[in-house]
C-alpha cells in the first residue's frame, strides 16, 4: 500500500515591523536590540505645526487648531509613508513626554495606513529590556497628553502673535518678540539687575581672638555678649569691645560634641542636572542637554556597538525602577561592602516635590547600566560626554548609598562678659561621599589643640576685620532654572529653549556665566510688566502650568482653559495698543560727532549697537556696552585711504574695528583684517594662497575663516596655533579654559589634546 504523502505546512511569514523615532541618532541602538526584522525610521522632531501665517486656530470654534506639514519635512513625511505601507506593524516610539506624545499623534495623522496597524510604545531608557518590554506592551496614543501639549502651543501662539506686533510698533524694532514663559524669565533677570543697582552695602565687623595652649595657636571668633548675639556695625563699636576686653582672661567654658549625618541627594532630574553641570563642569543648560541627548540615544562602545548609557533626560521625577535599585545595591555591596548600603533603600519618590505636580511616570536621570563605570568606557567617550556621564553615574550611585557620619565639636571660650567660639566638623564615616561630593561643605576642619573645660588660654591679640554686605548675585543659567522651577514656571523640556531664546533676541547677555539684561531687554520687560500685568505675573504663569497638568490628567477641558485665558487677555491687548507709548531706547552716551544722544538700535542680524539719534544726517555708530559709558575713542592709523590717499583712523563699530577716512568728502571705510599667520589647509591642498583671519559671526562670536572667502569656506571656531594634529593631520587650536589652557585638535572626531605651554 503506497505511503500517504505528508502535506507540507507553509512557513509562517515573518511580520515586518516599522518603528518611528524622533531622532535618527537612536536608530542604531534600537536596531541592534531588535534585529533585522525591524526597520527604524525617524521623524526628525515635529513634522507638523500651526501655520506660520495667522493664528492657525479658530477662536470662535473652541480654538480648533489647523496643522500643516512643515515645508522642510515634506520629504520626511513621504519617506515615512513609503516605509509604513510595506510594514505589517507600526510602532510610534517618540520620546516619553507630552511633546513626544504630540509628535506620535502628528505622525499618525500623516500616515496613509489603517489605524489597526499603528501602536504607541514608550521607554525611559534604550536598553534591551526596556525596548523589548515596550514592543511587547504597546498602547494607544494618550490624547490627554496631546491635548495638553496643543493647549500649551495655542497659549504660546496667542501671547506671541498678539503682543509681539505691539512691541514692533511701539519700540520700532521688528526683531522683538514676547513669549508666555520667556518674558517672565526676562522679568526675573531684569528685576534682579534692578535689585543689584539699588543695593546699598551695609558695613559690619567681625572680631577674632588669637589664643594658644602649649604654644599651639588658633583663632576663635566673637559670638555673644551676655547671652545675646553680637552684631558689630562700625569701627566705633568694635573699638569699644576691644577696650572692654583689655586684661581679660580667656577660659574654656563649654565643649559641645555633636554627631550628625549628611544625607545623599536624590538622583538627577533635568533641572538639578543642569545646575550641577553648570557649577561643576561649567556647562550651559543647552550644552548639558545636547551632551545628555547623545548619552541617552547611544554611544558606540567598540565591538559592543551603540549603547544607550542614561535614561531619558527630560524629567522632573526622582523615581527609579526596582531593577535599577537592585543593580545599584549589588554594585555597592560588591565594590564597597554592606556598611555602605542603607538598612532601608533610599526612596526619594515618597518625599515628593513640595506639592508641585511631577509630569508623568518618568524615572530620574540615571545610568542605564551601573556596571558601565565612567572609567571603564572613558576611551569611547568625548571629554564632555565622559564628564557628564561621570556626574550622572556618581550622583545616582551616591543616592543609593548610606549617609555620611560627621562629628562636630563646638568650644565656647569666656572672656569677661563675652563668649568666643571655635568649631570643627570631621567626617568619621564617608558613606555616599565615597563616590560623590556635592556643593555643601561637609568638613570644616579648624585645627586647634585638645581643650578641656576650665583651660585658661594664653592671649596673643585681637583681630578686628571690616566687611560689607553683598548684593544678590546675577542669575546664572543654572540658578535661573532653579528659580523658574521654584516658582513652578516651565517644564524640563522648556528650560533650555527659554534661556537660549532670551539671549538670541538680544534681551540678555552672558558675562562670565552671569545673565545680564541689555538696555533693550530691560525696556521690553518694563513695558510688558506695565501693560501685561497678568502675563508677566509669576503666580499667574505658574497657574497656567498647573492647568496644563490638569488637562493631561483629564481634570480640565482645553476649550475652557483657553476661553478663560483669552477673554481677559484680549481686553489687555486692546488696552496696550491704545495706551502703550512709543519708546526710543536712549542711552547716556552722547554722539562724539554731533553731541546728540545715542540710541539703541538693532541690526538686521539681531546685533544691538548704539546709533546717533540724528540719523540719517549723522551716521555715527558705536558698540552698545552698558549704554552708560562714552564710546571708545578713535585710534590713529598709519594706513592711507585707497580712494583719496587721505589719513585714516581706527574706529569700533557694532561689528568690531574698522578704518575710516578722515576726509569729509570721502569717508571711505575698510575692515581691519587680523591675520593668524596660519595657512588655510583647504587652500593649501587646492594650491591657493589663502590664510586664516579673524572674523565675527552675525551673532558676535569670533571664528577663524579663510581670507579667500567666498571661494573657500574653511572655518575653525578657536584660534589655530599653526601646528597640525599628530593623530589625524587636522589643525590644532588653542582652548582657554578656567581649569587650564590646552591645545586641542580641531576635528570633532579626533580626541587629541595636550597642555598649552605658558
Amino acid at each position: 500500500m503506497p505511503k500517504a504523502v505528508e502535506e507540507k505546512k507553509p512557513k509562517k511569514k515573518a511580520l515586518k515591523s516599522l518603528i518611528i523615532v524622533e531622532s535618527p541618532a537612536k536608530s542604531k541602538t534600537i536596531k541592534k536590540i531588535l534585529g533585522e526584522s525591524y526597520t527604524i525610521e525617524a521623524s526628525y522632531g515635529h513634522i507638523r505645526d500651526l501655520p506660520s501665517k495667522g493664528l492657525g486656530f479658530d477662536i470662535e470654534n473652541d480654538f480648533k487648531p489647523t496643522f500643516v506639514v512643515i515645508p522642510e519635512k515634506a520629504k520626511v513625511v513621504e519617506s515615512l509613508n513609503k516605509a509604513a505601507k510595506s510594514a505589517d506593524r507600526i510602532y510610534l516610539a517618540s520620546d516619553p513626554d507630552r511633546e513626544g506624545e504630540a509628535i506620535a499623534w502628528h505622525v499618525r495623522q500623516v500616515l496613509d495606513v489603517p489605524d489597526s496597524k499603528i501602536q504607541r510604545i514608550v521607554f525611559n531608557e534604550i536598553t534591551p529590556k526596556a525596548v523589548k518590554e515596550a514592543v511587547e506592551t504597546p498602547r494607544g496614543i494618550d490624547m490627554q497628553k496631546v491635548k495638553a501639549q496643543q493647549t500649551r502651543q495655542i497659549l504660546d501662539k496667542l501671547v506671541g502673535f498678539k503682543i509681539s506686533p505691539i512691541l514692533w510698533e511701539k519700540l520700532r524694532n521688528y526683531r522683538l518678540s514676547a513669549g508666555r514663559v520667556q518674558s517672565v524669565a526676562l522679568r526675573m533677570i531684569a528685576e534682579r539687575e534692578a535689585e543689584i543697582e539699588a543695593f546699598v552695602p551695609v558695613e559690619y565687623w567681625s572680631l577674632g581672638a588669637v589664643l594658644s595652649k602649649n604654644k599651639f595657636e588658633f583663632e576663635a571668633e566673637l559670638s555673644r555678649h551676655k547671652d545675646k548675639k553680637v552684631e558689630i556695625k562700625n569701627k566705633e563699636e568694635v573699638d569699644k569691645i576691644i577696650k572692654e576686653l583689655e586684661g581679660a582672661k580667656y577660659k574654656v567654658q563649654k565643649i559641645t560634641p555633636r554627631d550628625s549625618v549628611r544625607k545623599p541627594s536624590a538622583p538627577f532630574i533635568t533641572s538639578t542636572m543642569q545646575r550641577e553641570a553648570s557649577s561643576k563642569l561649567g556647562y550651559g543648560v543647552s550644552k548639558t542637554m545636547q551632551v545628555a541627548q547623545k548619552l541617552y540615544e547611544g554611544i558606540e562602545l567598540g565591538e559592543e556597538g551603540s549603547v544607550g548609557l542614561i535614561t531619558y533626560m527630560r524629567t522632573d521625577s526622582v523615581r527609579i525602577s526596582e531593577d535599577a535599585q537592585v543593580a545599584a545595591k549589588d554594585y555597592i555591596f560588591y565594590n564597597f561592602g554592606d556598611k555602605y548600603y542603607p538598612k532601608t533603600p533610599n526612596d526619594y519618590a515618597k518625599k515628593g516635590k513640595g506639592g508641585k505636580n511631577v509630569q508623568d511616570a518618568h524615572e530620574a536621570i540615571r545610568p542605564s547600566y551601573v556596571e558601565k563605570t565612567p572609567e571603564s568606557i572613558k576611551k569611547y567617550l568625548s571629554s564632555e560626554q565622559y564628564r557628564l556621564y561621570k556626574l550622572i553615574w556618581s550622583r545616582f550611585m551616591a543616592s543609593q548609598m548610606e549617609n555620611a557620619a560627621v562629628k562636630n565639636i563646638t568650644v565656647d571660650i569666656d572672656a569677661k562678659d563675652y563668649v568666643f567660639k571655635i568649631g570643627s566638623s570631621v567626617v568619621v564615616f564617608d558613606g555616599f561621599l565615597k563616590v560623590y561630593q556635592d556643593d555643601e561643605e561637609t568638613e570644616v576642619v579648624k585645627k586647634f589643640p585638645e581643650l578641656e573645660v576650665g583651660d585658661e588660654l594664653k592671649f596673643h591679640k585681637l583681630n578686628p576685620e571690616q566687611h560689607f554686605t553683598q548684593p544678590p548675585p546675577r542669575f546664572s543659567e543654572a540658578s535661573l532654572v532653579k528659580q523658574l522651577e521654584e516658582y513652578g514656571i516651565g517644564r524640563p523640556s522648556t528650560y533650555a529653549p527659554i534661556i537660549t531664546k532670551i539671549q538670541q533676541r538680544g534681551y540678555v547677555e552672558k558675562i562670565e556665566k552671569a545673565l545680564k539684561p541689555t538696555i533693550l531687554g530691560r525696556t521690553v520687560s518694563e513695558q510688558l510688566v506695565k501693560h501685561f500685568t497678568d502675563i508677566m505675573d509669576y503666580a499667574f504663569t505658574a497657574s497656567m502650568e498647573h492647568k496644563l497638568d490638569d488637562i493631561a490628567d483629564d481634570k480640565a477641558v482645553p476649550a475652557n482653559v483657553l476661553n478663560d485665558f483669552w477673554k481677559p487677555f484680549s481686553q489687555t491687548v486692546d488696552s496696550a495698543k491704545a495706551n502703550m507709548e512709543n519708546v526710543v531706547i536712549e542711552s547716556d552716551v552722547n554722539c562724539p560727532n554731533c553731541s546728540k544722544k545715542m540710541v539703541v538700535k538693532t541690526s538686521r542680524f539681531g546685533k544691538q549697537f548704539l546709533g546717533c539719534s540724528g540719523y540719517p544726517e549723522c551716521k555715527t555708530m558705536a558698540p552698545l556696552g552698558d549704554g552708560k559709558s562714552e564710546p571708545i575713542p578713535d585710534e590713529p592709523s598709519d594706513e592711507l585711504c585707497e580712494k583719496c590717499q587721505g589719513e585714516m583712523v581706527a574706529k569700533v563699530g557694532p561689528y568690531g574695528k574698522y578704518l575710516q577716512c578722515l576726509s569729509a568728502e570721502c569717508k571711505a571705510r575698510k575692515r581691519i583684517v587680523v591675520s593668524t599667520g596660519v595657512k588655510c589647509p583647504k587652500c593649501t591642498a587646492e594650491k591657493r594662497d589663502g590664510e586664516l583671519i579673524e572674523r565675527k559671526s552675525r551673532f558676535g562670536k569670533i571664528f577663524y575663516g579663510c581670507s579667500k572667502y567666498p571661494d573657500c569656506d574653511f572655518v575653525v571656531w578657536a584660534e589655530p596655533n599653526g601646528e597640525t594634529c599628530p593623530d589625524c593631520g587636522s589643525l590644532l587650536v588653542k582652548k582657554f579654559l578656567k581649569r587650564g589652557n590646552k591645545i586641542d585638535c580641531s576635528s570633532k572626531e579626533c580626541k587629541y589634546s595636550k597642555p598649552m605651554e605658558e
